[in-house]
Parts: C-alpha cells; structure tokens; sequence
C-alpha cells in the first residue's frame, strides 16, 4: 500500500502532466496560458513537497507570477485571446510527437540506468544562503553558466515579443490607408450613382 507521500507525489504529478498536456493542445491560446499557469503552479508544489520552501517560492514568483502573467498580458494586448488558433499542419503534430517520443525514451534510459539507490546521507542544506552561494559559484558543482544561459534565453523571449508587436503594428499601418481609400471610393461612387443629392 502507498504511503500519503506516494499519493500526494502522483495527484502532483498528474496534475503538471495534465495540466501542461491541455496548454499544448487547446485551441484557444488564452486557455493554453491558464493551463500552463496551473502547470507551474504543481512544480511549485513538487518542490513544497521535496520540502525545497526557497525554490518553489521562486518558481512561483518568477514563473507563475512573472513570465505567465506577462504573457497573459502580451495575449491581451494583441486582441487574440477569444480566437481559436489554426489548427496545426501534419507535419508538426508528426514531428512534436517524435519529440515526445524522444524525450520520454531518454529519461526512462537515464532512470532505468542509475536506478536512484536509496543511501543514507547527509540532510539536503537548502539554505538560502547555501543555494545562492551554489548559483553563483564559478567552481566544478556551481551553476553560474546555466543562471546566465537562462538569463539569455529570457531576453531573448523578450526582444521576440518586441519584434512580433512591431510586425503587428507596422500590418496594422499598411491597412490603415488601404481603408481610407476604399471609403473614399465608396463615397465617390455613391455621389455618382445620387447626383440629386449634392
């Protein structure tokens, strides 16, 4: 029989798998945003449940309170978000499932591999201080080039909103005189057709 913890560990697991398969798949990108806001919100709760407090407060405010509330916004301001997006062609549904496939085969090799045997250890120091001095540490076991590497890929992201709404906007001033034009045919045709009216 599985103990509590077993049982809290897969409702939390189904929960983020659920969650982050339904942000994928669904048609309306506002959904896809709420689900993979619920998404992060049950990794936060994997690391409230490793007892890792300092990490899943991180993960919440980052994440669920940084990135998906941005992006959330970015749906808004581009008028999208009661749209259903197009629905994707074969070839991309083919090769996201190859990816899938992919990525599952290599975590059940690496799991299969190493096993993960259970070995009495030191208590895990999750101090605040210990993970920023680890974070920050430029020796063999820091994480400074991984923090910079997603420092990088969040600005990234960033100039890639800008220069998507800068596309959008500049469609937006093209259309605009196009418009004009045709209203001012339109008015010039129906002077035509009603000259009593002048």
């Amino acid at each position: 029989m599985m103990s509590a913890a077993a049982v809290i560990f897969y409702l939390i697991s189904a929960l983020v798998l659920g969650a982050g398969l339904l942000a994928v798949t669904s048609r309306k990108i506002f959904r896809s945003a709420i689900w993979l806001l619920f998404s992060l919100i049950g990794i936060a709760a994997l690391y409230f449940w490793m007892q890792v407090e300092f990490i899943a407060a991180v993960q919440i405010i980052v994440y669920v309170g940084g990135i998906v509330v941005l992006i959330i916004f970015s749906i808004f301001l581009t008028q999208q978000s009661g749209k259903e997006m197009q629905k994707p062609r074969t070839k991309k549904v083919v090769f996201s499932l190859l990816a899938a496939v992919f990525g599952l085969t290599f975590i059940y090799s690496l799991v299969d591999r190493y096993r993960f045997p259970t070995t009495i250890v030191e208590p895990l120091n999750a101090s605040v201080g210990e993970i920023g001095t680890q974070m920050l540490s430029t020796t063999e076991h820091g994480y400074i080039l991984p923090f910079e590497v997603v420092s990088m890929l969040l600005l990234a992201a960033m100039i890639g909103c800008i220069v998507i709404a800068m596309k959008d906007k500049d469609k937006e001033e093209m259309q605009e005189p196009e418009r004009e034009a045709k209203l001012m045919i339109h008015s010039d045709f129906s002077t035509l057709q009603n000259p009593d009216n002048e």
